[in-house]
């Protein structure tokens, strides 16, 4: 892989998001001390296979609507014991860090637990060297791996710098069977020393509780306020005199000085009680609220809510805000080295600080950059690392991974990828557009990364459109055509549109090469793959029949 050599620090460059290993991303491109906040949801070890579910459009299929994103599971193999054997006895880390992995393998041996731990030992390193001496890191995970991340955050860290495990519900009630319901994570909280970004946080008062303890109404106004004691069980200078005909209760003395007292009382914050002891008016509308605790019921994403993307571990936006606003400040960057479908990045960008995302999938990389255009259009403010933006990238990405390759060149047009690299009969993805309000059609789209290639992929191409009854196919290939593979794409025939009458050629045929230089395939307006995140700026225009693609002719 290509990676530009830009150390992520300073104060004033652009936001980062990059496509890649985070190990690798933060050794060698983040400066020491130069990150205020860090927070991580990586993968849990649960053994679960996650898709990301696409936009659905009429003719979908649950299957075909979906693609795995990420497996996971971590499995113990020769290279994790290679990996254990450097980290733990070769002091690649550091002691406590080695001693901690010895003990894990003592007590859970070689299974996928511990290679999940052996993998996350070294990022939370790097992690740890990146944060500033007042910065903090917030680790989401669930309780299947959480009291083996806490050990080991401990060692990271050090355990007298872990603050909380906050415990968040996730979901509502849920029947498990022989066992309490399972419906909440875990948050581990830890900063880097004693003094540290910190802005307390506060929940509305319940109901009950105002009805308890404000029970009185000033006239006129209607504000609901408490009574609050202006005496103190200490002195504080002079404190022990006579105000409005009254002395402190015996044993307490005046909370405040006689000047004091006079200004609150012409500030109309003092009233006295039949006794004549004069009392503080402390206003509802006036008070934080609760403060915050570390079990959070308050922020939940239903499975209907028009924040979802499909992407399958998608956290809250409201919760990231939560997070971002007590940790850090405006300005501060913010720091996500498995960034998903970048729920953090966008919580960042709303609230004003500077942000980098790392994640090692390119379908989470390209959620990402959709999303970020759907909910701040025309945003400027960010780069894109790891991606291709020249043949060489392109060919680097080929050597890395055919599969990424081929998800990569079918989203720089607007189609879905599929779900698997085999089985797919030649084609690598699927773009969808409306014929009418109720059904659609399809362009099958075919990416060719190796050498030789000839008319024969055309052909295949026009038998697969014909056989799955599309309406149109797009060629994409990493080498200049031959001859004979343009002589057979313009004896391919044409579609005629129905909505517009317009007319497209049936199979076409784009090079990377035409790709990164932003030419795109002539097709009618291609629907989004992914849901749009809703818009922070205003809404524009929309389409007669829904979300279409941009950049499609």
């Amino acid at each position: 892989m290509i990676w530009h050599a830009l150390v992520v620090g300073d104060q004033t460059g652009n936001n980062r998001l990059y496509y890649g290993d985070n190990l690798e991303v933060l050794h060698k491109y983040i400066a020491d001390e130069s990150v205020d906040l860090v927070y991580l949801d990586p993968p849990f070890n649960s053994n679960r296979n996650y898709n990301v579910i696409f936009g659905r459009h009429p003719g979908d299929r649950d299957v075909a609507a979906q693609i795995q994103a990420f497996d996971d599971t971590w499995h113990w193999t020769p290279v994790t014991d290679q990996q254990y054997q450097r980290y733990a006895l070769a002091g690649e880390l550091p002691d406590q860090v080695g001693e901690a992995l010895i003990a894990f393998r003592t007590l859970l041996g070689e299974n996928d637990a511990m290679a999940y731990l052996v993998n996350m030992a070294p990022r939370l390193v790097e992690l740890h060297r990146v944060l500033k001496a007042t910065g903090s890191l917030y680790l989401h995970c669930d309780p299947t791996m959480s009291h083996y991340l806490k050990l080991l955050l401990d060692a990271v860290f050090g355990a007298e710098r872990f603050r909380n495990e906050i415990s968040w519900q996730r979901a509502g009630a849920k029947n498990d069977s022989l066992r309490y319901g399972r419906c909440h994570d875990v948050i581990l909280f830890y900063t880097v020393g004693k003094t540290f970004t910190w802005n307390a946080e506060y929940l509305p008062f319940e109901e009950k509780s105002v009805v308890k303890n404000y029970t009185h109404t000033e006239p006129g106004t209607g504000r609901r306020y408490r009574r609050g004691d202006l005496t103190a069980g200490k002195p504080g200078g002079d404190v022990d005199f006579e105000w409005h005909g009254v002395r402190p209760y015996r044993g307490r003395h005046w909370a405040y000085s006689r000047e004091k007292l006079d200004q609150m009382y012409a500030e109309g914050r003092i009233e006295f009680r039949k006794t004549g002891m004069p009392v503080y008016k402390r206003y509802l509308d006036e008070q934080p609220g609760v403060p915050l605790q570390d079990v959070w019921i308050d922020i939940r994403l239903a499975s209907a809510d028009k924040e979802r993307l499909g992407y399958p571990t998608q956290k809250p936006l409201k919760l990231l805000e939560r997070i971002i606003s007590a940790s850090s400040n405006p300005g501060d960057l913010v720091l996500d080295a498995f960034c998903g479908c970048g729920t953090a990045i966008d919580a960042a960008q709303c609230l004003g600080r500077r942000w980098v995302g790392i994640d090692v999938a390119f379908i989470a990389v390209d959620i990402i950059e959709k999303r970020l255009h759907d909910r701040f259009p025309g945003i400027d403010n960010y780069e894109t690392f790891g991606i291709p933006r020249d043949m060489a990238g392109a060919r680097a990405l080929l050597r890395r991974s055919s599969f990424d390759f081929e998800r990569w060149a079918v989203t720089r047009i607007n189609a879905r990828p599929n779900e698997k690299q085999h089985g797919d009969k030649g084609i690598d993805g699927v773009a969808r557009f409306y014929l009418d309000k109720k059904t659609t059609g399809k362009v099958l789209v075919s990416v060719k990364g190796g050498k030789d290639i000839g008319p024969q992929f055309v052909r295949d191409l026009l038998g697969t459109i014909e056989t799955q009854k599309a309406q149109m196919g797009v060629l994409i290939t990493l080498e200049d055509p031959t001859p004979d593979m343009v002589d057979a794409v313009n004896h391919s025939g044409n579609y005629r549109w129905p909505v517009t009458q317009e007319t497209f050629p049936r199979v076409q045929m784009i090079t990377i090469r035409e790709l990164l230089g932003g030419k795109r395939p002539q097709t009618p307006a291609m629907l989004r793959p992914y849901p749009t995140a809703a818009r922070v700026l205003a809404e524009s225009a929309q389409l007669d029949f829904g979300e279409m693609a941009a950049g499609s002719t």
